[in-house]
């Protein structure tokens, strides 16, 4: 294990203390939950292309709730980002904040991110977190830790991942989580609005990060044997990622990423490739410029992305559906929109985008994860601050 992935243990009993992560607003959150069940809402009939879909609210009262995690038993787990780890039954019931959660960076975009439950969780209890981790003075970095499920909540918590070096920025942290099934989970982050680090080998900023289950690095990431390289990157030259999910079908990683001001992109990341973020995009600066570190759309040896969307919709959490072969959803691959207040679902045939259709739009909320149950129902999370968890009926095939 490298230096910057040693475990660092936390003890339960500090677990509720640090639930409170830096800012008053925040562990007031933390301290006061509002949160509640909705179980008794009646279901929401909304239009889609294939038919009308019903909408349940399941939870209510979340503080911008950022990742979703379903459980075995029918419930969820579900992070808020200023820091705080819900469990939610699979009746509605919404617990108080569990113990265990690593102190958290909860400024900008910071704050307890993405959470995704181990491939051997039925006996493991493995747990993982993404957050954005407080440094020395005003420094803060995206970082990893897993821990052991238990009843009250976390324990053993380790931290097996930190972006280096942490800098003084309140943006682009990313963050999501996603296992290959074969050993490793991939860490997707962002580059912390300083453009040219996402280019630099020897930093983790704007980079998607593959390590073994515990947080040791793989022996056959690319940059393993390059001096001056960090050993832990897989691919490099991304934005802001929060988005990433494996295609059932093929075992296919797939990353979505925030471009700038246009330029919002889908990519199929690859071992020591570069997707070229600031020196090609198909966006423009906030201030309507060109980004001034561009060269343009394209440039030899930088990496087209597989889809991307002029007018950006802020993609955030991604998930496939996939082995429902009689439900009109089939073969789709959903996405979250933050700034057009949507629900994304983009028709595969294979890998081919054939489609695209913009969903919940009349409840005009952020959408900030979504993930597909084994029953074929879909559940997303809205990104507010009296968040949601909704659970979604497909339309009848």
């Amino acid at each position: 294990m490298t230096q910057a992935a040693r475990p660092l243990l936390l003890p339960l009993a500090l677990g509720l203390a640090l639930l409170a992560g830096c800012g008053k607003h925040d562990a007031d959150t933390a301290a006061t939950p509002s949160a509640r069940s909705a179980e008794a809402a009646t279901p929401r009939p909304l239009p889609s292309q294939a038919g009308q879909i019903q909408v349940r609210e399941l939870a209510t009262g979340l503080d911008h709730p950022w990742g979703l995690a379903l459980m075995p038993d029918g419930g969820f787990l579900v992070t808020e980002r200023s820091g705080a780890l819900r469990r939610i039954g699979a009746d509605g019931s919404v617990s108080a904040p569990l113990a265990g959660v690593p102190a958290v960076y909860a400024r900008g975009q910071g704050g307890l991110l993405d959470i995704a439950l181990a491939p051997d969780f039925a006996q493991s209890r493995h747990v993982y977190l993404s957050y954005a981790e407080p440094g020395e003075g005003v420094l803060a970095g995206t970082a990893v830790a897993r821990g052991v499920l238990g009843d009250a909540g976390l324990e053993q918590v380790q931290v097996i991942y930190r972006q280096l070096p942490k800098v003084d920025a309140e943006n682009h942290f990313g963050s999501r989580l996603a296992f290959d099934g074969q050993g490793h989970v991939f860490i997707s982050q962002g580059e912390r609005t300083m453009r040219m680090m996402s280019q630099q080998l020897d930093k983790l900023q704007g980079k998607l990060v593959r390590l073994n289950l515990d947080g040791s690095v793989p022996a056959d990431n690319p940059f393993v044997s390059q001096d001056g390289a960090r050993p832990e990157i897989w691919s490099y030259g991304h934005r802001n990622s929060q988005g990433l999910a494996f295609d059932p079908r093929s075992g296919k990683l797939w990353e979505s990423e925030h471009g700038p001001r246009g330029g919002d992109e889908i990519n199929l990341p690859e071992p020591g490739k570069n997707y070229g973020w600031p020196l090609i995009t198909y966006g423009i600066d906030y201030s309507g410029q060109p980004i001034s570190e561009s060269v343009g759309q394209s440039r030899e040896g930088l990496e087209q992305p597989y889809h991307y969307w002029p007018k950006s919709p802020g993609v955030s959490g991604m998930a496939f559906y996939t082995g429902h072969a009689g439900s009109a959803w089939n073969d789709s691959l959903f996405l979250g929109s933050l700034a057009e207040r949507n629900l994304i679902r983009l028709t595969l045939d294979g890998e081919r985008i054939t489609g695209e259709e913009r969903l919940l739009g009349e409840l005009e909320q952020r959408i900030r994860d979504v993930r597909v149950g084994a029953d074929g129902k879909v559940y997303v999370l809205t990104d507010e601050e009296q968040g949601q968890l909704l659970q979604i009926e497909p339309p009848k095939a």
